[in-house]
């Protein structure tokens, strides 16, 4: 390793000589521990001294016999005291309560060369994600408290059933939750302690490698949250870790964060080489097609708050970062989880921005489903919720996500959250879907939210399947299959989602019936979107286009086959008179078609 990268913080493979490395019949280990006056690794058997090499800060020693499978610690002395810490760059990671870290042999034979040379960022091409909380999408015991590593699946064998689901339902990527190893299952794994380490609830590094071997080989991209802000502050993880805040701001006013774990020193050099080695382990060695940095906020601005002022040394980090992530892994994509107003967050580096490719627009999600709250009297005051997006859309890459943070905290299912009573949710569930599909944008939705579930996330229960017995929620889900086969099939929906030439409005200034008509466009289609968020039908409404000769319908959410109560005719070409489409327009409901 070269230590001028490494403390200039432009190191991006520090993890392939520090932690534990299969050498010489036994295994090699480094720690970086700049201020411990003593080091062991701890063993199954014996505490083995280590010793300084090159500048002194780094701390090494070979045990002979040791292989893939086998635990062992750090003992670091500091000031007469002793303290025991998992490998901040160890591969792997006993099952909590356990801390151990494990030696991994990271070999792995990939059968994936064609989806890897192949792939893409997706700008121009349909982008829908399924995002899963890996260890409650679907368990052994079903409902039951995850309490004992038999209640779930393993990477591997989760593969068998997720990867038949997507097939089916359409989703082009599949976004898990952080993999890596946490201690508190409620954190979901954004508290984590082990950066390198797949967490051992679902099995080992190779079973993981398999789940992305397989899901590739089955067309399906794979994305992994990744968490770049803040870290877990168990004793036994980063925190302190050489008796000194070698991780972590030596303010304690800086270092702890509102979610009570402990932010990055981000103006370190080695903190930034820890987490930009990170990022790119899990690009290379497993393949991931893209990581969702969680929290950008945080890092663009000082504590998430733009009244705090610019935070420099974490936007200059994760500038370099991405920059650095892009040029080691072409064709992956980085996506921030980013709530401000902040410009450049998808403009590249070398042209001044944060390099991101995607940004989750969480305007657009609030303003959304807050009009979905609203009852029907009130929506003529606040339509211009629904159109406000299309006014920024084009200035950054947006992804539209419906993700795990709107259905946890008392905040509701997606569906609960329309207005009205049991009936009156599924149809504006199913406009809102449709909106969301025909909006300029990529697309992501939370598990469960295809099956219109009514019970909040909860990591410790599997997704509520039984509910696909019960009409509504099974025409839901049937509809949702529909929509992402007729997103995946149409140019026009997904080609031009950053270009303005690609959407028009056609109206978007009838507050009192509260409708809204927009098209999309791409070099070879055209299609409208037509929406009634009223309680009212609208029969023979108008909508004048531009040069269209005749019109096929491809979806109307109010269709019988849907739980609606429209009878669907033959969805053959149609012509229309003087450009203008005359239609009905049952309440709370939404039209799909293709022009020409």
């Amino acid at each position: 390793m070269n230590l001028e990268d490494f403390y200039a913080g432009a190191d991006f493979f520090a993890h392939t000589w520090l932690g534990a490395h299969l050498k010489d019949g036994g295994v090699t280990f480094r720690t970086y521990a700049p201020a411990a006056e003593h080091v062991y690794v701890r063993t199954n058997w014996d505490d083995v001294p280590m010793q300084r090499v090159a500048d002194g800060n780094i701390w090494e020693t070979h045990v002979d016999g040791m292989g893939p499978g086998d635990p062992y610690t750090y003992i670091i002395h500091h000031n007469e005291e002793a303290h025991e810490h998992c490998d901040p760059y160890g591969y792997g990671m006993d099952l909590r309560p356990s801390h151990r870290s494990i030696v991994r042999d990271l070999t792995f034979e990939w059968h994936d060369d064609g989806w890897m040379s192949n792939r893409s960022t997706c700008y121009d091409e349909p982008l829908n994600i399924y995002e899963l909380h890996l260890g409650s999408w679907r368990k052994r015991s079903g409902v039951h408290q995850s309490t004992y590593v038999g209640d779930w699946f393993t990477y591997a064998e989760i593969a068998y059933q997720l990867i038949p689901y997507l097939k089916e339902t359409g989703y082009t990527h599949v976004e898990f939750l952080p993999l890596m190893e946490h201690p508190y299952d409620g954190s979901w794994g954004y508290q984590p302690t082990g950066f390198f380490s797949p967490t051992s609830r679902y099995g080992t590094a190779h079973q993981l490698m398999e789940l992305v071997d397989m899901l590739h080989c089955a067309g399906i991209g794979v994305i992994l949250d990744f968490v770049p802000v803040h870290f877990a502050t168990d004793d036994y993880g980063l925190a302190l870790y050489d008796g000194t805040p070698l991780y972590e701001p030596t303010d304690p006013k800086e270092a702890k964060s509102e979610w009570g774990s402990y932010n990055f020193a981000h103006e370190r050099g080695g903190v930034r080489s820890f987490l930009q080695s990170a990022a790119n382990y899990w690009l290379g060695a497993y393949h991931f097609d893209g990581l969702r940095m969680d929290a950008i906020s945080r890092v663009i601005y000082k504590h998430g708050d733009k009244s705090c002022g610019i935070n420099a040394p974490a936007v200059e980090f994760v500038r370099n970062m991405n920059g650095g992530l892009k040029y080691l892994n072409p064709n992956t994509m980085l996506i921030a989880e980013d709530s401000t107003d902040y410009p450049g967050v998808t403009t590249p580096v070398d042209r001044g921005g944060l390099g991101f490719d995607y940004k989750w627009d969480m305007g657009w999600m609030n303003d959304t489903l807050n009009l979905f709250r609203t009852p029907p009297k009130e929506r003529s005051d606040h339509y211009n919720k629904l159109s406000f997006s299309m006014m920024y859309y084009p200035h950054e890459r947006y992804l539209l996500s419906l993700s795990h943070d709107e259905v946890v905290h008392e905040k509701a299912t997606i569906v609960q959250k329309m207005w009205g009573d049991y009936d009156l949710k599924f149809p504006q569930a199913r406009t809102l879907a449709l909106y969301m599909y025909a909006h300029p944008g990529k697309k992501l939705n939370f598990m469960g939210c295809e099956l219109a579930q009514l019970r909040e996330w909860d990591e410790c229960r599997e997704q509520d399947w039984s509910l696909r017995q019960y009409p509504l929620h099974d025409s839901f889900y049937r509809f949702c299959v529909e929509l992402n086969d007729l997103h995946a099939n149409h140019p026009a929906l997904w080609a031009n989602d950053y270009d303005s030439q690609g959407f028009a409005w056609r109206q978007v200034s009838d507050p009192t019936n509260v409708v809204y008509a927009f098209e999309r466009r791409s070099a070879s289609e055209r299609m409208l979107c037509v929406l009634n968020l009223s309680d009212k039908e609208l029969p023979g409404y108008v909508v004048s286009l531009d040069n269209v000769r005749r019109a096929q319908i491809l979806l109307n959410t109010d269709w019988k086959r849907f739980s609606g109560s429209t009878y669907e005719d033959d969805r053959r070409w149609f012509k229309l008179a003087n450009n203008q489409l005359t239609c009905t327009l049952a309440p709370f409901s939404g039209q799909l078609y293709l022009m020409e």
